[in-house]
């Protein structure tokens, strides 16, 4: 069978391997370079989203859990486990009680992990792992395990793969137009013709259909998430409650350096993806939060934002699933929504239903 892939991404180059894998003939179609949008602009984690289960969203944990593990084995030269902490206070919103039965659940969900489980530390302990971490109200913390990876790099590692499976590769092929007879315009003006188009463009994969005249039955929540990194070494990987909010962020060792993230923030496709002065501010409000006054921050030696392409399903963006869905028009399959660590997840089930 001829298939046509549309997005060059990590969801787009995972479904276009197992594709090639079953042994049909595959080409992928990416309006720039590959790697270069969403799925290289992540928090770089391997994660099950432990955050997931306070949204009940039981199925995808478990499914992102074993998946992450999976990547872990599968490239361990770009994806390592990582040991987190996620400290408690006595002002927490979260209580050391309720944070023990979420971890708990991570670890129960997770099965038989090839990760070591959560374990709690003691104020003095989570102290001398980190010296400027703020002492004032820390009763200690739970260590957790999930994994870090380079995300570009890993993803560039799977596109190898799939070449190497025999997949065609196009970039700087943008595609105008898709049609349910498995018909594909490129924007040069090239007419192609397909057994099957899978359509995984993430945040433009709604916009692809709007141009082909077709509707969709789900919308696109589009939510930009930034980062900040410090230039400094990250002595801990941390989990943490924003001050005053229920979100979460997280503080990663990053080449060398302190990741911070993320922000959620709704945009619109046409506005620029880029981290803004008040999430800048934002962020680092936050880290120098749970700093010790001795601490001064850091200067900034990166930032970077991303555009999540989730379902809509709620009003406040921290409270939208990270779920995704599978939308079927004639020839024509539509990813809607997608987490880097269920992308090959993600792929195994766009294969099966394209196939069917």
């Amino acid at each position: 069978m001829k298939i046509a892939i549309i997005g060059g991404g990590i969801n787009g180059l995972c479904s276009a391997w197992q594709l090639a894998l079953r042994g049909h003939a595959v080409e992928v179609f990416e309006r720039g370079d590959l790697m270069q949008a969403t799925s290289r602009s992540s928090s770089k984690l391997l994660h099950g989203g432990l955050r997931y289960l306070e949204n009940y969203e039981f199925r995808l944990v478990r499914e992102a859990l074993r998946e992450r593990d999976a990547w872990l084995q599968r490239a361990p030269q770009l994806a390592q486990p990582l040991r987190l902490v996620l400290p408690i206070y006595k002002n927490s919103r979260r209580s050391r009680a309720l944070v023990a039965l979420g971890l708990w659940l991570y670890d129960h969900i997770a099965g038989k992990s090839i990760l070591p489980k959560a374990q709690w530390l003691s104020r003095q302990e989570l102290l001398l792992r980190d010296p400027q971490l703020q002492d004032y109200g820390l009763l200690g913390g739970y260590a957790y395990s999930d994994g870090h990876m380079d995300d570009e790099q890993l993803g560039l590692w799977v596109a190898a793969q799939a070449q190497n499976a025999g997949v065609q590769l196009h970039t700087h092929s943008p595609v105008q137009r898709i049609a349910p007879t498995g018909e594909l315009k490129l924007a040069s003006g090239e007419e192609l013709q397909f057994d099957r188009i899978a359509n995984i463009a993430g945040p433009w994969a709604l916009q692809l259909l709007a141009q082909s005249g077709l509707q969709a039955e789900h919308r696109l929540d589009l939510v930009r998430g930034s980062h900040v990194v410090l230039d400094a070494p990250c002595p801990q990987a941390y989990l943490l409650e924003v001050p005053h909010e229920r979100r979460i962020f997280f503080t990663l060792p990053w080449q060398g350096k302190t990741l911070v993230g993320t922000t959620e923030v709704r945009q619109s496709l046409h506005q620029p993806i880029a981290c803004s002065a008040s999430e800048r501010d934002y962020l680092l409000a936050a880290y120098g939060h749970y700093r010790s006054s001795a601490a001064s921050v850091p200067s900034i030696a990166q930032e970077f934002a991303g555009l999540r392409p989730l379902i809509y399903s709620a009003a406040d963006p921290n409270r939208a699933t990270r779920e995704y869905a599978l939308e079927s028009q004639g020839r024509i399959l539509t990813v809607v929504g997608g987490k880097w660590t269920t992308s090959m997840a993600l792929a195994n089930k766009v294969a099966a239903q394209l196939l069917r």
